[in-house]
């Protein structure tokens, strides 16, 4: 059921419903126009401003501007919110947010769990992570993991970055962040395709799990419903094994952490991750020929990069443990369909390690984006940097593949 909200006119009442910083949009006041004296109609939030003062949940201030860029605290967002998506309320007689607090935590966008439900709590400004659970649950998300919120937001393409693949989490939610948010909910929630920040999506699901491989390569990470039913898992993106990232040694003198596994594609100039590979120039990869020492990174455009961010967290015995490796793994299943090629010809058909003067100095694989064949599962493995009974190793990811 719809709240029904009783118009009235008048300027003296539209300064009377000024809820903190935000005002109720009362007709004939300055909801009778959208043009704000500090909103250029070339602003990257005009459109969604002019719709949100439309349609009623939001108004600007009475000196004629908006303040696209003043901070936006918890409870103003939950009533913009509520008001926008036009979900019942029931006065309370406390707090002016408590109606929409109450109304938001019926439909599920506010749990208790989140933060306290006091006004010190409810006052506070509203991060982008806070925004992002609040948006994606009012699309219908659910999740138990408090870190994939943005992931979820960005993927639906509720949230962009506000640089490329800067999804800044824990940055203040502005009066012009929070509407656009909004109208994108709103559509969303008709049915509309919303335009997804790819940029933004990769970012935060490194944020969620320490990779974005299932963003930014996803053709190449596949798997069968079978397999995931097996698993107990409902997504691809779930069967990575983020607890498995430290791994220590039998004897435990070792540990070694992967921060994160970044997916890097070589044919996208914009990729944010690019510069973690240092000048491409003279980065080369490896074919098992010692001898062969022209085969360049460059001409491998087609192509995407793993790069193993992570090193040594302790060795306490350099003999047993190989302490040059700044990170040792290993990855399975993209193999040659002609082994001669990669072998003698130097043509890249299957995964193959990146390195700049000596195998062991870059951290990363290259992966062709064609022309490979699965011969195993597709596997990500951390290992322990030595041989014999003392090794060991980590599975981060199995997927069956397309096999």
């Amino acid at each position: 059921m719809k709240k029904q909200f009783i118009k009235i006119a008048g300027i003296a009442l539209a300064a009377a419903l000024v809820l903190g910083t935000m005002s109720i949009t009362t007709p004939g006041v300055q909801a009778a126009t959208t043009q704000f004296s500090d909103v250029e109609s070339n602003h990257w939030g005009a459109s969604a401003i002019t719709n949100g003062v439309s349609k009623g949940y939001v108004d600007g201030y009475t000196n004629g501007t908006f303040k696209p860029d003043a901070s936006v605290t918890r409870a103003e967002f939950v009533k913009m919110v509520v008001s926008a998506m036009e979900l019942e309320t029931t006065p309370s007689g406390g707090k002016w947010y408590t109606e929409y607090v109450d109304a938001a935590s019926k439909a599920g966008q506010y749990a208790s769990a989140d933060f306290n439900n006091s006004e010190a709590a409810w006052t506070k400004v509203m991060t982008r992570e806070e925004m992002a659970r609040v948006a994606a649950r009012a699309i219908g998300e659910t999740t138990k993991e408090e870190d994939k919120w943005m992931y979820l937001a960005t993927k639906a393409g509720l949230i962009k970055g506000v640089g490329i693949g800067q999804i800044a989490s824990k940055g203040l939610t502005t009066r012009a962040q929070a509407i656009v948010v909004i109208e994108r909910i709103l559509s969303k929630n008709t049915g509309a395709s919303l335009d997804v920040d790819k940029y933004a999506v990769g970012s935060a699901e490194i944020a969620w799990h320490g990779t974005n491989i299932f963003t930014v390569m996803p053709e190449m990470w596949v798997t069968t419903e079978a397999h995931l039913k097996q698993a107990g898992k409902s997504s691809v993106e779930e069967m990575w094994n983020e607890e498995r990232m430290t791994i220590t040694s039998k004897d435990g003198l070792y540990q070694g952490k992967l921060d994160a596994l970044i997916a890097i594609d070589l044919a996208d100039l914009n990729d944010p991750n690019l510069g973690l590979l240092g000048p491409i120039n003279t980065l080369k990869w490896f074919n098992n020929r010692p001898s062969m020492k022209n085969l360049m990174v460059k001409d491998q455009k087609n192509s995407y990069v793993l790069y193993f961010k992570g090193g040594t967290v302790y060795n306490k015995d350099t003999k047993k443990y190989n302490p040059s490796q700044l990170l040792r793994y290993r990855v399975d299943g993209f193999d040659s369909l002609d082994r001669n090629a990669f072998f003698q010809k130097g043509v890249l058909n299957a995964s193959a390690r990146v390195y700049r003067n000596d195998q062991t100095d870059t951290p990363a694989e290259i992966i062709p984006k064609m022309g490979t064949v699965q011969n195993s599962d597709l596997v990500i493995r951390l290992q322990t940097p030595t041989g014999g009974s003392l090794f060991s190793e980590n599975i981060l990811l199995r997927l069956k593949g397309n096999r």
